[in-house]
This record gives C-alpha cells, sequence and structure tokens, in this order.
C-alpha cells in the first residue's frame, strides 16, 4: 500500500513540478523562519536556567526617582543584614559590571574580564569548580578565582592552585579554578576578594550608592517584606538622620531638599536577562520586545505558508477528484483516502524541514552576526521543537486537504460534473484574503518601520561627533593613594598637552560622561522647591564648543575667568524647564552642599540615543567638583586635516609608548559609537525589510498558483464568451475583478492589527514618528499592483487559448 502511494505522489510531483516547487519552497521558508526565531528564544531563555538558586536569588534595585533605577546601593546596609533580616540566606556585595585588566604570572599577560566580590559570590552563581571548591575560592583578600579557559591561557599544563599573580598592582593567589555550565548573567574571566576592604571605606556612608547587591531569601515570598524593611532602615539613615543633624524636622527637610524617599525593588535572577527593569548584570539584559518580534512574525510567516499550502492542495485537488473517484469504486473507504492524502502530506512536509535545516545552517554564520550571538542548531530541547513543528505543520498543512479530497462523490466525479463544482471555494478565497491581510501588515508595517528608523538617524541630535575620536582613558592610580586626585589631574593634563602636540590634532578635551552611554553620575538638587535629578557633566575647557553643543543663552565656560573653575555652573534646557526659571542667568544653587551659579544655558543634545528622553543635566568644570575627573573614562581629540589615518596612527604611537604600554590603543568615533545605541533598532527595520520580501514572495506564489487554478477551470467559459465576441479587456476584467476584492478585504482587516502593534512599537521612542495615511496609501497600492501584475498575466495568457481544444466536446 505505501509503495502505491509513493508511486501515485512521486506522478503527481512529476505532472506538477512547478506548483511542487513552490509548496516546498513556501513551507521549506516558512519553517526556517520559525527555527531562526527558536534558536534565538532558545539562547535567550538558557541565560540562568542552569542556576539552581535562580528562584532565591535577588538584585536590589534602587528607584531614586520616577524614571531613574540604579542597580547599585549603599554599603551601610550590611550591619543591618547580619542582625535585622531573618529572611536572608546569604548576601553578597559585588562589582555588576567588569573591569578590563591584565593578570600576570611570571611572563606571561592576559587581559581579562573582572569582578570583585565578597566571599559568597559563588553561593549566587554556583559555577562548577574544576580545582580548589567554592567555600575556599575567596577566602581571604588577597584570593583571586579564575576560569578554567584563563587559566589555560596563564598556566597552560601546570598547576594553578597556590601560583600567585599580579592583578591591578597587587599579589593575589589563585584558590580556585572554575568552568561556567552555561549562560549566565555574571561570566566573569575572574573574580577577586577585595570587596569587603571596600566596603569598609563606605560602611557608614548612606549617600553612596556604588555597589551591586544580591540576597538570597529562605523563602522568595518574602522579598516584598525584605524590600520594605530595607526602604525604611534608607530613611531612618538618609532623611530622618540628615534631618536631625541640620535641626530641622522631617517635612521642613523634604521641604528644603525634596523627597528623598529611595525604593528598593527584589528582582530575581531568573528574571534578569529578559524581563529586568534596569541592566544590572556584566551580560547585560535581552530584548523582550525584539524577541517576540522576532517569533511573531516568523509563526506569521508560517501560517502564510500553511494557508499557501493548503490553498494549493484543494485547488489542485480538482485534477485528482478522477483518481478519487476510481479508488472509491475499487473499494477505498474515506479512511484510506485521508491516510493517503495525509501520507503525501508528510512526505512534502518531510522534504521542506530538510530543505529548512539547510537553509539555516547556510544562513546561519549571517544570523549570528545580525544577532552578535553564536547560535548553533544541537540540543534535545532543539530537536523536540523540531518535531513539534513537523506534527503541527502535517496537521494544520494536511488534515482538511485530505478530508476534503476523501469526501468528493463518487457519482459526481466520474461523470465529470465536479469540475463545475463550487466545494471547498470558499475556504480556498477565504485563506486568500488571509493571505493579502497578512502581506499588508508586513508591508505597512516595514514602511512605518523605515520612517522611524530614518527619522532617528537623520535627527538633529544637538551635537556633531563626526570628526571626533573618543580614546578610552584608563586611571592607573589608587584613590586611597596620597594627593590622588592631584595626580590624577596632572596625568590628564600632561596627555592632554602631548596629544595637542601631534600633527592634525586640532583639539583635546573630556567629560565625564560619554555619549551613548548611560553611565555616570547623577545627584539631585532642589530649587524653589522643585527636586531636580541631574546627569553631572564634568567638563573641561572647549568640551561643548569641541561637540558643537549650541548655547541658549549665557556663555559657556572660560579658562580666562578665574571663577569658572570655582563657582560657575551651566544646564541644559530640561533642567531649566524643571527650574520653572525664567531668568536663570546669575541664579545660585545649592549642588551638594556647593553654591554655584548658572552662568548659561546649553540647547538640549541627546546624550544617551536618539530614542530615550533628554534628562536635566548640569556642566561645571573638573577643578570645581574635582573628583568627576576620576569618572572620565574617554578623552576627546577632533581630528582635521587631510590624513586622519596618520594622525591616529601618531595618536596611537603617543599612547602606546607613553599613555597606557601594556593595553591596546582603544578608539571610536563618536558619530559611529552613537549610532550603536540604537543598532538594535535598526537590525529590527532589516528584519522587517527582509521578511518583508519572503512575505511578498509566498503570498505571490500562492496568487499566483490559485490564479492558474481558478483561471484553469474557467477555460471553457472563456473559449464560449470568446466565441460569442468577447474582446480581451472584458475578459481580463472578470477573471481579475474577484482577486480585487479579496485585495480590498484583506487589506481592511490588517488595518488595526498594524496601527495597533506598530503604535505600540513606536512607543519605545522618545522621539518618533506619527503614523500617517501615506504607509496605508502606499501599501494598498503596492498590494494592488503586485496582485493586478499576478492575476493579469495568467489571466492574459488564457486569453490567448485555442478555442477549438475547449469546445471540440460541446
Amino acid at each position: 500500500m505505501l509503495k502505491n502511494w509513493l508511486h501515485i505522489f512521486l506522478f503527481q510531483i512529476k505532472n506538477n513540478k512547478l506548483f511542487t516547487a513552490l509548496n516546498v519552497l513556501g513551507l521549506s521558508i516558512g519553517i526556517a523562519g520559525l527555527i531562526f526565531a527558536i534558536l534565538y528564544w532558545n539562547d535567550e531563555h538558557s541565560y540562568n536556567a542552569w542556576n539552581p538558586e535562580k528562584e532565591k536569588v535577588f538584585e536590589s534595585i534602587s528607584k531614586v526617582s520616577e524614571d531613574d533605577y540604579w542597580a547599585s546601593n549603599v554599603a551601610a546596609f550590611e550591619s543591618y543584614f547580619k542582625k535585622d533580616f531573618p529572611e536572608l540566606e546569604s548576601y553578597c556585595y559585588f562589582d555588576n559590571w567588569y573591569f578590563e585588566e591584565i593578570i600576570q604570572y611570571q611572563n606571561k599577560k592576559e587581559i581579562v574580564k573582572i569582578t570583585d566580590a565578597q566571599k559568597t559570590f559563588f553561593e549566587f552563581f554556583p559555577f562548577t569548580f574544576v580545582k580548589g571548591t567554592a567555600k575556599s575560592a575567596l577566602q581571604d583578600n588577597a584570593s583571586i578565582a579564575i576560569s578554567d579557559k584563563t587559566a589555560e591561557r596563564l598556566f597552560g599544563s601546570e598547576e594553578p592552585i597556590g601560583k600567585m599573580v599580579t592583578c591591578s598592582g597587587r599579589k593575589l593567589v589563585v584558590r580556585g579554578v572554575y568552568t561556567i555550565p552555561g549562560k549566565s548573567s555574571m561570566a566573569p574571566n575572574a573574580v577577586t576578594s577585595l570587596m569587603d576592604s571596600r566596603l569598609v571605606e563606605n560602611k557608614d556612608n548612606w549617600g553612596n550608592f556604588n555597589y551591586g547587591l544580591l540576597l538570597k531569601l529562605k523563602n522568595p515570598a518574602d522579598k516584598d517584606k525584605v524590600s520594605a524593611r530595607m526602604e525604611k532602615v534608607l530613611h531612618e539613615n538618609r532623611a530622618v538622620r540628615w534631618a536631625k543633624e541640620e535641626g530641622l524636622t522631617i517635612a521642613e527637610w523634604m521641604k528644603k531638599n525634596g523627597p528623598n524617599r529611595t525604593k528598593i525593588i527584589l528582582e530575581p535572577l531568573k528574571d534578569a536577562r529578559l524581563h529586568a527593569i534596569t541592566e544590572g548584570y556584566a551580560e547585560g539584559k535581552g530584548n523582550y520586545q525584539f524577541l517576540l518580534i522576532m517569533l511573531g512574525l516568523s509563526i506569521l510567516i508560517l501560517v502564510l505558508s500553511i494557508v499557501n499550502y493548503v490553498n494549493l492542495a484543494t485547488a489542485s485537488a480538482i485534477k485528482r477528484a478522477k483518481e478519487v473517484g476510481v479508488r472509491k469504486i475499487l473499494g477505498a473507504s474515506r479512511v484510506n483516502i485521508i491516510k493517503q492524502f495525509l501520507f503525501e502530506t508528510v512526505l512534502t512536509v518531510l522534504f521542506s524541514i530538510l530543505l529548512s535545516l539547510v537553509i539555516v545552517e547556510l544562513s546561519l554564520p549571517y544570523y549570528n552576526e545580525f544577532l552578535g550571538k553564536k547560535l548553533l542548531i544541537h540540543g534535545n530541547q532543539f530537536y523536540g521543537q523540531l518535531i513539534l513543528i513537523f506534527i503541527l505543520t502535517i496537521v494544520l498543512a494536511g488534515i482538511f486537504p485530505a478530508i476534503y479530497v476523501s469526501n468528493f462523490e463518487t457519482l459526481k466525479v466520474l461523470k465529470g460534473n465536479f469540475g463545475r463544482s463550487k466545494s471547498g471555494i470558499w475556504l480556498r478565497n477565504a485563506m486568500l484574503i488571509l493571505q493579502f491581510s497578512i502581506a499588508t501588515f508586513f508591508i505597512i508595517g516595514s514602511y512605518i518601520v523605515y520612517q522611524q528608523i530614518q527619522y532617528i538617524s537623520t535627527k538633529d541630535l544637538g551635537f556633531k561627533g563626526d570628526k571626533v575620536v573618543a580614546i578610552s582613558y584608563r586611571n592607573p592610580y589608587d584613590w586611597r593613594e596620597k594627593d590622588y586626585l592631584a595626580k590624577l589631574t596632572n596625568r590628564y593634563n600632561l596627555i592632554k598637552a602631548e596629544v595637542s602636540k601631534i600633527n592634525g590634532v586640532a583639539q583635546v578635551s573630556t567629560g565625564a560622561f560619554a555619549f551613548g552611554s548611560t553611565n555616570g553620575s547623577t545627584s539631585s538638587f532642589v530649587y524653589k522647591e522643585n527636586t531636580i535629578q541631574g546627569r553631572n557633566m564634568g567638563v573641561d575647557f572647549g568640551m561643548l564648543e569641541m561637540m558643537q553643543i549650541q548655547l541658549k543663552e549665557g556663555r559657556f565656560l572660560s579658562e580666562k575667568i578665574a571663577s569658572d573653575t570655582i563657582n560657575s555652573m551651566l544646564i541644559n534646557e530640561t533642567t531649566l524647564k524643571m527650574m520653572n526659571e525664567k531668568n536663570p542667568i546669575g541664579k545660585e544653587i545649592d549642588w551638594n552642599g556647593n553654591k554655584l551659579k548658572i552662568i548659561g544655558v546649553v540647547k538640549n543634545f541627546n546624550l544617551f540615543g536618539p530614542q530615550d528622553d533628554i534628562p536635566p543635566m548640569v556642566f561645571f568644570h573638573f577643578k570645581t567638583i574635582d573628583w568627576m575627573l576620576q569618572n572620565a573614562s574617554k578623552i576627546h581629540v577632533k581630528i582635521s586635516g587631510d590624513n586622519p589615518e596618520q594622525t591616529l596612527a601618531d595618536i596611537e604611537k603617543f599612547w602606546t609608548k607613553k599613555v597606557d604600554t601594556e593595553y591596546p590603543f582603544n578608539y571610536d568615533f563618536v558619530d559611529k559609537a552613537y549610532a550603536r545605541t540604537y543598532e538594535t533598532y535598526v537590525k529590527q527595520k532589516n528584519l522587517f525589510s527582509l521578511l518583508n520580501v519572503i512575505v511578498i514572495l509566498i503570498a505571490l506564489f500562492g496568487l499566483f498558483a490559485l490564479a492558474s487554478y481558478s483561471i484553469q477551470r474557467r477555460m471553457k467559459e472563456i473559449a464560449i464568451r470568446k466565441t460569442l465576441g468577447a474582446e480581451t479587456g472584458v475578459l481580463l476584467k472578470e477573471l481579475s475583478k474577484q482577486y480585487i476584492v479579496f485585495c480590498l478585504i484583506g487589506f481592511a482587516i490588517a488595518l488595526f492589527p498594524v496601527y495597533y502593534l506598530l503604535n505600540k512599537w513606536l512607543e519605545n521612542f522618545a522621539f518618533r514618528i506619527e503614523i500617517s495615511f501615506i504607509p496605508f496609501v502606499i501599501g494598498f497600492i503596492v498590494l494592488l499592483l503586485l496582485t493586478l501584475l499576478v492575476v493579469l498575466s495568467r489571466a492574459y495568457q488564457a486569453t490567448r487559448l485555442d478555442v477549438l481544444k475547449y469546445l471540440k466536446y460541446e
């Protein structure tokens, strides 16, 4: 029986090569799209999945204002954790970011990603120790634990445990070698145990939010209770204590300094990758919306492919009606016929999946580059999902056509009347309308996405960084050293002077911030009862002018005016609006105990990215707030002249010989670095555009095949009309009008979903376009033109028929 079915299946392929190819190609593309989405989905959801503590571990997030969340905390909590929090099983202060440092063993040096933590770190991230143990790995301030790969690079086949290495000028003993079992929110190459000594310096400081904090709860349900108690402790040691020190009541103090009530949010580790409020771990957070978009669009394309398959299967069934009729006469049951057609679907889907895997394997390098990942086709989970796709596709694509064919009436089929039957046409028409709707969604959606990305790409950012190079700048000094700030200042001034002498360098300056980065310092101040949480923008002379940031009123900082390094400041337009002050120049502000006078207002510029709101900013010279220079991680150099490559080469030569002799020279043009802040959205635009092409192709495949079958059924009607004198134009109009109606209905169905979902997507942007009627008009015109192109081309071929061929039996 199976052999007979296989012969019939191969015979049908031979006689319907084009439509079989369209079917298989459509299904393959649809399945390949879903496989890509599943690989991405699995990778993102694998973060921390291996960690048995993920349900009990929480990161403390400080909400300091309405839209400002810090993944940092005060060190002073520690003394309270030891006595007033019985719900805690353990806690760990740590750096929730990496610093790249050189670890040296004898003559070998490796630049590795390091985090500093308390000795309990491995209770929260229980990596597998291949040498040493988790308990002893960070037993004292002279300990370091390293990854197996770092150990291999440093020690080769030599035993690493007990060996002395040099890191950040300190001698540390290797007490553990670990391997990370899977994707983790923290995946450092090395962990040091210097955190306790750092915490001692700030054990009574309730205003310095400098440390990541992990809490392990005995019962995860107690997280709200713990966060509420932490908020109470903060309030008592900040607002209450500071009010008392100033001799004020709480109400009077808050009126003077603002509400100052920090909210604590305990965020579970299991949600850290895809549902985090802010970036709280070094490995960053994933883009859950982008993940859903990819999965949703992939499912839509697969649905489109299946609809295409069902349409073609039910349409081509007309050609096989007599075959079914004969089989029934010979004794085949309805169930037997269903099994036969399901068997054919199984073979088609199986081949489509194999082809889709080939497509994925060949395209995976480009997909990985697109996502910045290293995805591979492997794993029990993936194979299980592939089997599920196989079964669902067979069920959705095969059941209805098989039942439809098995219901053919034997006598009607054998009499030759079935060709005029309207059975199944309503379903094919409904599915064709669905195809039009999906195609409409993609055409309009991709145009709106293009408009938005084009808008933020060409928007006036308020600064110009095309010829400005940001060079990574390292602070080599320990803040506990004598004359620390003086050394830091002298070193910066020396570098600035030497780089300025290089041919092709127009200007050198810096700021305690980086364009396109959310890192930096914020502080609050109160002006006329308005509390403003502003970005602290420490700058050197000429920094704002070099970036072509414009003044609204007043003046820039000037090295010719002595007070500009003592008590002068500038603000941006956002700060001015929040101050509600019409004449800000000359007004005095109490900034963290410093009386500063406003000398200018700069126009707003996008610091973080064009998709983000512009925060309030305050600008002052480094000498005014001297500790701000230690926050400067970039030195900005404006390049002029006709040979920028030579200028950069000369800067690199000086830098590697005089500034950082052991670290690689690292730089980026400000405009290129800034463009990466909205790179994710550019990728979304590219993804939408690519899928748009795929959807249109699949829809056209289906339309082409369905129009061919539909017109084929009407060939005798066309022949009669031509015999009676019908003109070609009239025939073309008659054959195409139903598709135009279907196109209109499909377009109308897609209007609300595309408007609603794209509006939700645009909510990601502080600066966004408003959806106009233009994308909808363009979408309809494109859809209509493509429909007419396919249908009229097939209809025109039909009008060139040989009339006698179809009328000779009448």
